[in-house]
């Protein structure tokens, strides 16, 4: 990369003006095309670093299929990709697309998407057209849905990680004799129901996508079954990680869906993309290929499609078609791998293979790529295969049941590189697999890595404990790591994630959060294609702030707080923000995607904080500096509008209980901060999780009849544990009569919470029954106003 200052080489005018310098102008001329070319280099390196590749999807070519958007054609004319830099608005975005789609009338919303098996989905819009895409959250291949914001084709879309469309495999009798066999690799992979697989006589499966959100019950009415069918899950099996979608293996089991089950959704009964769902109807068990016994119903393969096809391919130029040989070898579920792949080897004559050539056993999946060669000393149904489906005999040894078949690459991602295979045994550590891998490729020294790789295929975290077992760290059969050049930090330096606390109550969208700190946070998350995400803070009821990622930043431990806040500072997404001390700025401590407490102390180490590898934190510009001490509690206020079910606007207050704890403390400085007598403020603390209030009182405590000291009231202590950013609820009985603290957003809350839990009593209910077993009832659990403490 080429590197150069911003600072020009000459400043010719200057000399010129100068009388004691005489510059030739052949120099001057020289200095000022330096000068545009420099200028020329750096804006041609700051477009290229800031242009991102965006994928934009056209509504008009998209059609609604059971609530999963589907392209209408197979062409890719619904698809644009464009080049943009990043540092412009949403707005100039919006304004690119108008003018490249001249036809285009009315509103145009544009969506965050992802693209997922069963369809695109979509995410968060993009409502501020005066944000950049850089601080929206969108990079380079990100997916946009371009759209009127309400409807496609005339039917609602739902959007947000609650209704994401899971891809299910419909499985349905089919008992005819007469089949043409439509392939060879067993179920295919599609996003519609344009068509289906009919494997023999037995069974018909089609790949469909139904919305995470729908209920089984539309699921059913979705696939034109009458009322009285059967719905069953399969009963996941194997060693080998489950059977395949309708598989067998020679006799299968499927858990009938209770009728309870028909009014939850595919989420609550966490249905994945590629899990089965057999189709019967009641006068399916008719036929001797289905019996039910209870909620249990077994699928029986018949004899004839008891069979596996093996194929090979010789490593030899000619014609393809003419090179590969296939045979069918008579499987069951219970005859092992190692005996199907001797069979195919005798049946194809492949006993005179060069010696020392060790051949296995590998799937493909729907696109046509190789797997992971199965586990040979397995049967067909602990290894996960399916019958009637084909296996392809490659060149290389099989891994035991004890090993990891592990791809990797050196240097680069994936999808750039060469990918290699190696087989390392399970417990082999993180440093062995490393000095396996660098043998294999002809490399030695140390200054060498391994890396995972994310879910878009390209270079993620490090292994950073390089003597943990694989195993330990879940490295799982078929996974690629990546060989990367260079030492791991050295042990006690932090990897931390950081967000950044919007304030949205800013007239400018960009500018410095207030000193406003969050109070309740419900967050809802909306990711982004490339894991980014942003995260709204609502506040009673209304959305008051959003957290946005910047990226990470690596620190030692014995760094101090101070130097965290600098270091922060230095962030590309942080570049705008104006803090003129480490004092202006605050640091959450996130746990859940909530902020939990405020770190204190500019001279305290990250090692007494007791901050670890991985924890999230959350910086929050402020209007003026701050050093809390450690018991001083940052506290949102929210004074009740009088006669009415709703709060005026939150602030903070900083109540030292360094002191004083107790509840007469925090009384004395509310009732000073108001302006207020203390015995006119009634008080309570929100509790979001379950939409209550709790009313703070005075208390005595039980004493020992041994200990005569009254143990002094904390308020930071059981049963209120109040904390920074807790919301305190506060009525001025002076002037409102109205005691309870509970708004109409809580109510709502409330019912949300009694019907989660109807609906897993429902479900513990079902799964006691469907065991036979006996299962205690638990009461049903309603989220009320709670009082706290007794009067005095």
């Amino acid at each position: 990369m080429l590197f150069y200052r911003k600072t020009q080489l000459h400043r010719p005018s200057e000399a010129l003006n100068n009388p004691q310098y005489k510059v030739p102008s052949q120099l001057i001329q020289m200095a000022q095309d330096e000068n545009r070319r420099l200028q020329q280099m750096r804006e041609e390196f700051e477009a290229a670093n800031n242009t991102v590749e965006l994928h934009l999807h056209l509504a008009p070519f998209y059609k609604m299929v059971n609530g999963v958007l589907q392209p209408v054609s197979r062409e890719p004319s619904g698809s644009i990709n464009l080049s943009f830099d990043r540092r412009k608005t949403v707005g100039d975005l919006r304004i690119t697309i108008y003018h490249m789609q001249e036809l285009w009338e009315g509103d145009m919303a544009l969506t965050v998407a992802r693209s997922l098996p069963a369809g695109l989905h979509l995410y968060n819009t993009l409502t501020d057209d005066s944000v950049s895409l850089y601080s929206a959250g969108i990079h380079t291949n990100t997916d946009l849905f371009v759209w009127n914001g309400k409807q496609v084709c005339g039917a609602a879309v739902q959007s947000g990680a609650e209704w994401e469309p899971v891809l299910l495999t419909v499985v349905r009798p089919f008992l005819g004799e007469d089949v043409e066999q439509e392939g060879q690799n067993g179920v295919k992979c599609q996003n519609n129901s344009a068509g289906s697989e009919k494997v023999g006589p037995g069974l018909q499966r089609e790949a469909r996508g139904f919305a995470g959100g729908a209920t089984l019950g539309e699921v059913r009415e979705a696939l034109g079954e009458p009322r009285e069918s059967l719905l069953c899950q399969e009963n996941k099996r194997g060693r080998g990680g489950g059977q395949g979608a309708g598989e067998g293996g020679g006799a299968s089991g499927w858990r009938v869906f209770p009728p309870d089950d028909m009014q939850r959704t595919l989420k609550e009964l966490s249905l994945k993309d590629g899990d089965a769902l057999l189709v019967l109807e009641p006068d399916s068990f008719d036929s001797s290929v289905f019996t039910r016994n209870g909620d249990v119903v077994t699928v029986t393969t018949p004899s004839d499609c008891r069979w596996l096809q093996v194929e090979f391919q010789p490593q030899i130029n000619g014609d393809e078609e003419e090179q590969r040989k296939k045979v069918k070898v008579p499987a069951t579920g219970n005859m092992l791998l190692c005996e199907v792949k001797q069979r195919a080897i005798e049946e194809l004559q492949l006993q005179e293979q060069p010696s020392g050539v060790q051949l296995c056993l590998r799937q493909v999946d729907c696109s046509g790529k190789l797997l992971p060669p199965v586990f040979e000393e397995l049967s067909v149904r602990d290894a996960g295969v399916r019958l009637m489906t084909t296996l392809t005999l490659c060149p290389g040894n099989a891994p035991k049941e004890s090993q990891l078949f592990l791809h990797f690459t050196v240097g680069s991602a994936p999808s750039t590189g060469m990918k290699m295979d190696i087989i390392v045994e399970k417990t082999c550590t993180v440093k062995e697999c490393l000095k396996a891998m660098l043998d294999a490729v002809g490399l030695n020294g140390t200054s060498w890595h391994l890396r995972r790789v994310d879910w878009c295929e390209e270079v993620g975290e490090p292994l950073m404990d390089e003597d943990a077992s694989l195993s330990e760290l879940k490295i799982s059969n078929g996974e690629t790591l990546v060989v990367t050049e260079g030492l791991l930090p050295p042990k006690g330096f932090l990897k931390l994630p950081m967000w950044l606390y919007v304030d949205l109550r800013c007239v400018e969208p960009d500018c410095n959060p207030t000193e406003n700190s969050p109070a309740e946070q419900q967050m809802d998350r909306a990711e982004t294609t490339d894991g980014s995400c942003a995260q709204s803070i609502f506040i009673c009821g209304g959305k008051m702030a959003e957290l946005r990622n910047i990226g990470r930043v690596e620190i030692s431990d014995d760094a101090t707080l101070e130097d965290l806040k600098t270091q922060v500072l230095t962030l590309p997404s942080l570049q705008d923000v104006c803090v003129p001390l480490a004092s202006f700025l605050r640091v959450w401590w996130m746990e859940g995607g909530r902020l939990t407490r405020i770190l204190r102390g500019q001279q305290v180490t990250l090692r007494k904080l007791k901050l670890t590898s991985g924890t999230d934190l959350c910086v929050q510009g402020l209007m003026k500096e701050e050093d809390l001490g450690p018991k001083q509690v940052l506290l949102n206020l929210k004074m009740g509008v009088p006669g009415e079910r709703s709060y005026y606007p939150s602030e903070e207050l900083v109540w030292d209980a360094s002191h004083d704890s107790s509840p007469l403390s925090l009384r004395a400085s509310l009732a000073a901060h108001y302006g207020l007598s203390p015995d006119s403020l009634l008080l309570a603390k929100h509790q979001p999780e379950k939409h209550v209030w709790e009313e703070i009182f005075n208390w005595t405590q039980q004493v020992s009849r041994k200990k005569k000291k009254k143990k002094a009231e904390s308020l930071l202590g059981p049963p209120f544990h109040i904390r920074d950013g807790d919301v305190i609820g506060i009525k001025n009985l002076l002037i409102d009569s109205n005691k309870d603290f509970i708004t109409a957003e809580d109510q709502q809350g409330q019912q949300r919470l009694r019907e989660q839990a109807e609906q897993r009593r429902k479900g513990e209910q079902a799964a006691a029954s469907n065991g036979g077993g006996k299962t205690k009832s638990r009461k049903l659990e309603v989220p009320l106003s709670i009082s706290v403490g007794v009067f005095r």
